[in-house]
């Protein structure tokens, strides 16, 4: 959708600062995450990659992507719903490892492909700083009473 055309989505407005003080003294504080972006249907975040994200191999471990894909598109679902009335919680979680990281900060972005009124899909794509995708998860969260 040409960029004129997009939708705001958000419920509730993104502010920057308050979705990463509410990552205080979780994994998502631990190893690094910050949401940097919001745009009007998209929310982008970025992860360290070394000793808190990586494996044996000094290569990214896959469960970190994984964290940096649940976060974005849990925190994107729990904006666009009616909170406190609503929760998001996470029901299923697909990830695809394309090519691994070894140093800098790799970048994710949450889009949503389904926001229906008791399930959301989001798709996640992670890149390096050269641009090149490393993985794309996809994040199917339920929307409880």
């Amino acid at each position: 959708m040409p960029k004129s055309e997009q939708k705001k989505i958000w419920l509730i407005e993104p502010n920057l600062d308050q979705l990463n003080s509410f990552n205080k003294n979780t994994i998502v504080e631990h190893i690094g995450i910050k949401i940097i972006e919001c745009g009007d249907d998209y929310l982008v975040g970025t992860m360290p990659v070394d000793h808190r994200t990586v494996q044996g191999f000094g290569i990214v471990h896959g469960g970190s992507y994984v964290v940096l894909a649940e976060t974005l598109g849990s925190m994107a679902s729990s904006m666009v719903i009616e909170f406190p009335k609503f929760k998001a919680v996470g029901l299923d979680i697909n990830s695809n490892h394309i090519r691994s990281a070894k140093e800098g900060i790799v970048k994710g972005i949450a889009k949503p492909i389904h926001l229906g009124r008791r399930t959301h899909v989001w798709q996640i794509k992670i890149f390096s700083e050269q641009e090149k995708l490393l993985n794309i998860s996809r994040l199917t969260m339920a929307i409880i009473e």
